[in-house]
């Protein structure tokens, strides 16, 4: 099991001018986290299937992350972190990543996925033992729990949960969090319409939904498909993130699905009391508008919630 790390900072500490002023029925997020999936970093940047270049992709990931302007409460990637478990690839992902989380001021929670190497992973990743013990941990983000767990199978692609996994999280979940569970995996407990995926599925899933019945989990974030997607799964909502490395092509028909070097994206994870949303945030560089700016958002905030509705949801008078 890996040790607990330090516990995040607070509320989400976000920057925006007006993050004390409620604009709507929704008072501001009580966490925020980050959510990346799908590195697949190769020693020596080797080119990931001879056209992909993962760090390139990864860096231009992380500029836009820092771009959004957020402090998240911690920045979760939900496995294959590097193609083949080398230990240089490892190396080159913590070089990458812990200066951008020392910057936001978050903690990194490291999934393992099916292309990652326990041992390796652990020691150069973790500090820890290299051991093929599974890569898990608990989190607590200020009253937020926040749950890795290890699908990977040594030797295979597919994934799975042990009873021993299984066990350990029915005990960590006998007692609620203030602010609910959030599971982090890598294999999504959700069909795919894309084939390949589900001979590569979660499998004996029913006893992932006996262990979170009637507990506190309220979403479980993964990855694995490299392309966003969303469903439930024992009613617990499941988001899962696109890859930075590269995406799956689905404008083509389900059996042709192949992947392209275009579509990369993160998601925001923003919680709430009641609700928790993800949203999508695409990796490109366009031509933007103008016209909201935080300088808007702040004369807005100086208004009362009748001069706002005034002043942006009122309809010109066409003649």
């Amino acid at each position: 099991m890996v040790p607990r790390p330090p516990p995040g900072t607070g509320a989400s500490r976000r920057v925006d001018p007006a993050a004390s002023v409620q604009f709507g029925q929704y008072p501001p997020a009580r966490r925020t986290l980050l959510h990346l999936s799908d590195t697949h970093l190769l020693g020596g940047n080797r080119p990931l299937g001879g056209r992909y270049d993962t760090a390139q992709n990864l860096h231009r990931t992380l500029e836009a992350v820092e771009r959004v302007g957020i402090r998240p409460d911690a920045i979760v990637f939900t496995g294959d972190l590097t193609d083949l478990g080398e230990p240089e690839a490892y190396r080159a992902l913590r070089e990458a990543v812990e200066p951008v989380a020392t910057r936001l001021g978050a903690p990194v929670v490291w999934v393992a996925g099916n292309h990652d190497e326990r041992p390796a992973l652990r020691r150069e990743v973790l500090g820890l033992e290299p051991t093929e013990e599974p890569v898990v941990g608990v989190w607590d983000l200020a009253g937020l729990r926040l749950v890795a767990l290890d699908t990977s199978v040594p030797g295979w692609h597919h994934g799975d949960l042990d009873e021993g996994q299984l066990g350990w999280l029915r005990s960590i979940l006998a007692t609620p969090s203030p602010l609910g569970t959030i599971l982090a995996m890598h294999h999504p407990p959700l069909p795919s319409h894309v084939p390949l995926f589900d001979i590569l599925e979660l499998r004996d899933q029913g006893r992932l939904a006996t262990a979170i019945a009637g507990t506190d989990v309220r979403a479980i974030l993964a990855g694995h498909l490299h392309y966003s997607t969303s469903g439930t799964f024992v009613g617990v909502p499941v988001s899962v993130a696109a890859a930075t490395c590269y995406t799956m092509n689905l404008a083509r028909p389900a059996a042709e699905v192949n992947g392209m070097d275009a579509g990369q994206s993160f998601h925001l994870v923003h919680v709430y009391d009641d609700t928790i949303t993800h949203a999508v945030v695409p990796v490109v560089d366009a031509p933007t508008g103008d016209f909201f700016s935080e300088e808007w958002v702040a004369r807005m905030a100086a208004l009362s919630p009748q001069e706002r509705l005034e002043a942006f949801s009122r309809k010109p008078i066409v003649p």
